[in-house]
């Protein structure tokens, strides 16, 4: 009888597993729309790009717990090729990971993708000086988008249509960097290489409490970027933050921190600044530090999770930029207690550093 049960539960797992197996599919989009200067230096920049994207995507079904408790989504990695129809700006080949999320019956898709891409026409005093977008041939690339889809209409081909939002920045790693936004209006096909599957949803997701008491965590962002003042060097940065967080359920948790902000590039800056411009009455030996205090919001997907923070200057003697800072990214959960992360730091639509972290939670 022993020998029966183990069978049959063996029979059972392996068709349960047949059924929630994640699957490949692969999208393919074209696209065309504007550049949206987002300062006044710009606008000698506008343009009506055209572009396409490549998508491969691995469908969850309901293997993994935050498969159901999100719906279902994609994961995988994309390929863009963006001609910016502009003299100064060039082309751009973009690679990187993405997720797509899904909403009303899975009709509606939301795309959320970060990587890096390859622009063909930086900055160069001599040859490009009108482009203040990029000074550097690698920059950041994010895409948010929305379409509407309609997935396996015949032989698992289907259909989606709307609109792509695409951000590169090099995260003033050099500059200039005043980055380039667009929106985009895309339509394509979809592919999917294992036709209908089965979604199986975890039904203990609801049932499990993810709330935890308080925790605290301790983390350093470092890199390296260059002051606005164009040609000036590279130099390091530290930022070291230490904040709480409060996970309330599955999917969020809110922080509250205080950080201190290193940046090395200032002092030659602050020297320029004294020198060049005897007017501001710049004290050259203004202590080049800052400190913060931020609110912040953790979407947890899996062992990845969506990074949100906006905080306030207490202390800043030099004034260079706004009071106010953003901050977004992504975090990977290395175990419970290690993370390490990816971020980028910004004044509004003005990026300040692209930040690596490595980080402990108490």
């Amino acid at each position: 009888m022993k020998k029966i049960y183990l069978l049959l539960l063996g029979l059972t797992t392996g068709v349960f597993a047949q059924e929630n197996k994640d699957t490949d599919a692969v999208e393919f989009s074209v696209l065309a729309g504007n550049i949206l200067p987002h300062t006044p230096d710009l606008y000698h920049l506008q343009g009506h790009p055209d572009a396409f994207m490549l998508s491969y995507t691995r469908q969850t079904h309901g293997a993994k717990e935050w498969h159901s408790a999100y719906n279902f989504p994609d994961y995988g990695g994309y390929f863009i090729y963006q001609n910016f129809n502009n003299q100064f700006l060039g082309d751009s080949y973009a690679v990187g990971m993405h997720y797509n999320f899904y909403f009303l019956n899975r009709s509606l898709q939301l795309k959320l993708g970060q990587g890096f891409a390859y622009v063909t026409n930086p900055y160069d005093k001599v040859d490009n000086s009108k482009n203040k977008s990029f000074g550097s041939s690698i920059v950041d690339n994010t895409n948010v988008g929305l379409a509407y889809t309609k997935q396996n209409l015949f032989k698992g081909f289907g259909i989606h249509a709307g609109v792509l939002f695409t951000h590169y920045s090099n995260g003033r790693t050099k500059s200039p960097n005043s980055g380039i936004n667009t929106y985009l209006l895309n339509v394509g096909i979809n592919y999917d290489f294992d036709g209908k599957s089965t979604n199986v949803r975890d039904t203990l997701v609801d049932k499990k409490s993810f709330r935890e008491p308080i925790r605290y965590n301790i983390v350093l962002r470092s890199g390296v970027n260059e002051s606005a003042v164009i040609g000036s060097g590279q130099y390091p940065f530290y930022h070291i933050g230490f904040y709480a967080d409060k996970r309330l359920g599955r999917k969020s948790a809110l922080q509250l921190g205080t950080e201190l902000f290193l940046t090395e590039s200032f002092k030659d800056y602050i020297s320029y600044r004294a020198k060049a411009y005897p007017e501001l009455n710049i004290d050259p030996n203004v202590d080049y530090k800052r400190v913060g205090v931020f609110a912040g919001h953790e979407l947890f997907v899996n062992r990845i999770s969506i990074e949100t923070q906006m905080g306030f200057y207490v202390y800043d003697p030099l004034k260079n930029e706004i009071p106010i800072y953003n901050r977004v990214g992504m975090k990977y959960y290395i175990n419970k207690k290690i993370f390490a992360g990816f971020t980028i730091k910004t004044h509004m639509f003005l990026a300040e550093a692209l930040e690596f972290a490595i980080g402990v939670r108490l």
